[in-house]
C-alpha cells in the first residue's frame, strides 16, 4: 500500500487512455453543438431521435439499450423531444405501462435538416487523421467499446 501511495503522484495524465477519452468526448460534444447550433439538439437527443426513426414503435427501454443510455436519462431526453413535437409516445395495446415511440413528420424533417451539420462535426473530430488512420482509429475505437460494453452503467445492445 505504501508503495502505491508513493508512486501515485508519478502518474502522468497524458499516459491515461481514460483522460484522453474524456477530453475527446468534450471535443466531440463541442463540435456537434457548434455545427448543429441552429437546430438546438444535443448529441444524445440526436441519437434518441435517430434510434426511433430507425425502429418505429420501439419501446423506451429497448431504445435506451440500443443507444447506450440509462432508462432515466432516456426518459428525460424523450420528454424534451416529445415537447418539441419531434416524436410521440403511444401506449402499447398489449401492455399499457409500456410506451411505444414513433417519430413525427417534424422529427423526420429535423433529421433530414441536421444530418449535413452532424456529419461535418464527425468529420472535424477526425480531421487531424489521414484517411487510413481514420479507418484504423474507428476500428480500434469500436473494438474497445464492444469489448468493454458490459462494464458500462448502460450497456448497449447494438
Amino acid at each position: 500500500m505504501g508503495q502505491s501511495k508513493a508512486n501515485s503522484h508519478q502518474v502522468d495524465l497524458d499516459d491515461l487512455p481514460g483522460h484522453h477519452i474524456r477530453r475527446l468526448q468534450q471535443i466531440a460534444v463541442a463540435l456537434f453543438l457548434q455545427e448543429t447550433e441552429a437546430f438546438n439538439l444535443t448529441p444524445v437527443q440526436y441519437a434518441a431521435l435517430k434510434g426511433v426513426a430507425a425502429a418505429p414503435g420501439i419501446d423506451q427501454r429497448t431504445l435506451a439499450r440500443t443507444i447506450g443510455l440509462d432508462t432515466s436519462t432516456t426518459g428525460g431526453v424523450l420528454d424534451r423531444l416529445e415537447a418539441r413535437g419531434l416524436l410521440k409516445r403511444n401506449a402499447n395495446p398489449d401492455d399499457r405501462r409500456v410506451r411505444l415511440l414513433t417519430i413525427t413528420a417534424e422529427g423526420h424533417q429535423m433529421l433530414k435538416q441536421i444530418t449535413p451539420a452532424m456529419l461535418r462535426a464527425q468529420e472535424r473530430i477526425l480531421e487531424p487523421l489521414s484517411a487510413s488512420e481514420r479507418k484504423q482509429f474507428m476500428r480500434m475505437l469500436r473494438a474497445v467499446v464492444e469489448a468493454n460494453n458490459a462494464l458500462s452503467r448502460a450497456p448497449s445492445d447494438a
